[in-house]
């Protein structure tokens, strides 16, 4: 009714806008009238269809002065911003939203990522909520905007990630993982150690090379001659019994589905990455091969060990193969070696980081599964639900 009436008065559609929140349809369109004088017909038609269909219909004209001001803001930077949390509150919202705005954001979109939340079940029931800001302006500081979400997200319980909304958003092909703490929920060579009785000197290099405070190829070797004499069947128990991370196999068969490569880009030990390989269907692995002689690990290397800078060469490599751009490409990881990565990556993920890390990569996940990086990507939990029922 709305649309044929307007067409009797050969108005014109210069923007149009749905959408139906709890069985609720909001229909809004902003138009032109090629006749100024037949405003009052139209409005007293339309008014009198409203009340007969017990419709609420609101008129308002809009300044020549703002339209255009409206329609320059086209050209205006865009950004998505990914709310992730257990339970999105009103106090989340109100305080994110501030902060954009203070920023110099204004809010186009709010779309839910996540399937609806059942009623009753707060602090009773896990959930996970995900919500996506479509933003337009331009952003005064990024890296304020960061930090202050960065705190609120400690505050609050909330993860988050504030993308520019590119084309290269929109086309990402390649998702990298670290192994170790990421991909798995172990150190490997932590693992090895402990077997070997020299755990605890491994896992205080470990923790300090993670942190940043180690060059990391000077800790790998000194802790990899500390494994000397270790039998190789180590390395099939300690394959054997990793676990990998929350939400790896969904993540991994959706990425497959919608056509993604997958590679494990470690400085972590091959021998562990290629078993994760097999299992997962990953396509690409790069880790250091640890030497074995007679069934015995040597306490060496063979060939150059896989640094930060070397995670970032690795990456280049395979998006060279896939013909593809470095800002198609994702990375996920948590020590201070996989930040060049993270930071060469279209989208660097810091996944249950430490805090330096976190706080200098340009996204977090600190409180979900692996799989909350399809929210990131702008996947919903109905995209994902397909994948898995048409498998």
């Amino acid at each position: 009714m709305v649309t044929s009436t307007l067409a009797e008065y050969q108005v014109r559609i210069l923007d149009i806008g749905q959408a139906v929140i709890h069985e609720e349809l909001n229909l809004g369109m902003l138009v032109e009238l090629p006749l100024a004088d037949c405003i009052e017909d139209l409005a007293r038609r339309l008014e009198e269809w409203a009340q007969g269909a017990e419709l609420i219909l609101r008129i308002a004209p809009i300044d020549l002065a703002d339209y255009q001001e409206w329609v320059a803001q086209q050209g205006r930077e865009r950004y998505i911003v990914t709310l992730l949390t257990n339970d999105v509150t009103a106090q989340q919202l109100a305080l994110v939203t501030r902060a954009l705005n203070q920023a110099g954001l204004t809010i186009d979109g709010i779309r839910r990522l996540s399937g609806r939340a059942a009623a009753g079940t707060a602090g009773i029931e896990e959930t996970r909520t995900s919500v996506e800001f479509s933003l337009r302006g331009s952003m005064r500081d990024a890296q304020a905007v960061k930090a202050e979400l960065l705190e609120l997200g400690g505050d609050l319980s909330f993860d988050f990630s504030v993308q520019e909304d590119s084309v290269y958003r929109r086309n990402r092909r390649l998702v990298v993982f670290d192994m170790d703490s990421t991909l798995i929920k172990a150190e490997v060579i932590d693992e090895l150690a402990r077997l070997a009785g020299v755990g605890a000197k491994v896992s205080a290099i470990t923790e300090r090379a993670m942190a940043g405070e180690l060059d990391f190829e000077e800790s790998f070797h000194e802790r990899v001659a500390l494994l000397k004499g270790l039998s190789v069947t180590a390395l099939n128990r300690v394959a054997d019994s990793v676990q990998v991370m929350e939400g790896a196999h969904r993540l991994i068969s959706s990425l497959r589905h919608f056509g993604y490569k997958t590679a494990i880009v470690s400085g972590g030990i091959r021998q562990i990455g290629e078993h994760l390989k097999d299992a997962l269907g990953i396509d690409y692995l790069y880790a250091n091969e640890l030497e074995v002689k007679n069934g015995v690990i040597t306490g060496e290397v063979k060939g150059t060990v896989i640094d930060a800078q070397g995670k970032v060469e690795c990456l280049t490599e395979i998006c060279r193969k896939e013909d593809i751009s470095l800002q198609q490409a994702i990375a996920m990881g948590d020590g201070a070696n996989d930040l060049p990565m993270l930071n060469a990556a279209g989208l660097g993920v810091a996944f249950h980081a430490k805090p330096a890390v976190k706080a200098s990569a340009s996204h977090a996940i600190s409180n979900f599964g692996l799989d909350s990086v399809l929210y990131l990507m702008g996947f919903s939990d109905r995209d994902i639900e397909q994948t898995i029922n048409s498998e």
